[in-house]
């Protein structure tokens, strides 16, 4: 740990872990990853801010409802 404190933000991993941040910067890159899948969000075919982010809106919505489906 000495070791990595010395060399700054060379040094790997940070010296102290915090899983339940972690946990929840998971959720939101897996959030991001899913949203990627649509073409349209993943290229950035919207001119407008409000279009781009109403369609990342209906992908994640979309996703979710998928979710939702699987109850079975």
């Amino acid at each position: 740990m000495a070791n990595r404190k010395r060399r700054g933000r060379a040094g790997g991993r940070p010296p102290r872990f915090d899983p339940v941040a972690y946990k929840g910067r998971n959720v939101v890159e897996r959030a991001f990853n899913k949203a990627k899948h649509w073409r349209g969000v993943a290229t950035r075919y919207d001119k407008l801010a409000s279009t781009y982010r109403a369609g990342i809106v209906m992908a994640l919505a979309v996703e979710w409802l998928k979710l939702l489906g699987d109850t079975t």
